[in-house]
């Protein structure tokens, strides 16, 4: 497992992460999901990705006790503020900053988070309520690092330019080769920023490992097969893209590895990208995800990868 440093932040991170979303504490069996975290820490990844609002509270939970006995200081710990709680619990203002910051440590059995992201933007709040409060999350402790999910440019910069107060040192947005939109305005003003990026969805929802059969419908046992899993996935399972994928298959070949970590590698290939999150269900999962830190791909393949997947990806 190789390791990038997090933005302008000391935390090292492995370029593979392991992320809760849909899995851990809700869509996994409790020993199924340990076996993933026991794995992972095995193939050398340090860094654990989860949010309040994954099963609300049911990732953190999970993760609280699946963590207890490892030292603190042997892994990186992100989570993440301001999806619906219940009882009018949600957003980035002062005080549900403070609620959900000690709910969430609650969870977690740690007195800190290495990384505490702002899940969306809040348009409801003063963007200076929201830095000063985590500015003061910061300064108690209780929180190391700062980053946001999903923010629009024009957010980041907003953010940026506020003075008095910590920065963020991470972005989370939603990266892989079926979804590039990321490169046209948020990497390269992160990257002169000291904001690195922590992908999510790296392999398009599952669809990357080049699992789904473009004449046939999806298993029932897959994310694209779920109602409660398969809403984000629709827009990659259409059948050119489905196609596309497929067409890919020989080029990850080429380069020696499968197409799950052709894909990710594709994605860390991107000096900006600290980290590539998965979500894994098995422990194989976790070792075949995690081989593809550290490969050597021609470049040329990435290009060529690039050019079959155009025709049918959104616009950037």
């Amino acid at each position: 497992m190789k390791y990038r440093k997090l933005g302008a932040s000391d935390l090292n991170v492995s370029e593979i992460s392991l992320g809760s979303w849909l899995t851990y504490g809700v869509g996994v069996e409790a020993d199924k999901a340990r076996a993933c975290v026991d794995r992972a820490f095995e193939c050398g990844i340090n860094f654990i990705d989860t949010a309040n609002v994954y099963g609300r509270g049911a990732a953190e939970s999970f993760l609280g006790e699946a963590l207890a006995g490892r030292k603190r200081s042997s892994y990186v710990l992100a989570t993440k503020v301001f999806g619906d709680m219940g009882g009018g619990n949600k957003g980035l203002s002062a005080k549900q900053i403070e609620k959900q910051l000690e709910d969430s440590l609650k969870r977690l059995r740690t007195d800190y988070v290495d990384l505490y992201q702002c899940h969306r933007y809040d348009t409801d709040t003063p963007l200076a309520e929201t830095m000063e409060a985590l500015t003061r999350a910061v300064k108690s402790g209780k929180v190391r690092w700062l980053g946001f999910s999903e923010w629009a440019p024009q957010q980041i910069e907003d953010s940026i330019a506020m003075k008095g107060v910590e920065h963020f040192v991470s972005s989370q947005p939603q990266y892989s080769l079926l979804y590039r939109r990321p490169e046209k305005k948020v990497i390269p003003l992160s990257a002169a920023n000291g904001i690195s990026q922590i992908v999510w969805s790296p392999l398009a929802q599952g669809v990357l490992t080049g699992k789904y059969d473009p004449d046939a419908p999806p298993p029932k046992d897959s994310r694209a097969g779920s109602d409660a899993m398969g809403g984000f996935i629709k827009s990659f399972t259409e059948k050119p893209v489905l196609e596309a994928v497929q067409r890919l298959k020989p080029l990850a070949k080429e380069a020696g590895c499968t197409l799950t970590q052709f894909a990710l590698a594709w994605v860390l290939r991107e000096p900006n990208v600290a980290s590539a999150i998965i979500g894994a269900s098995k422990p194989e999962q976790v070792d075949e995800n995690a081989g593809a830190s550290g490969l050597k791909i021609d470049p040329a393949l990435f290009a060529k990868a690039e050019e079959i997947v155009a025709a049918v990806t959104p616009a950037r």
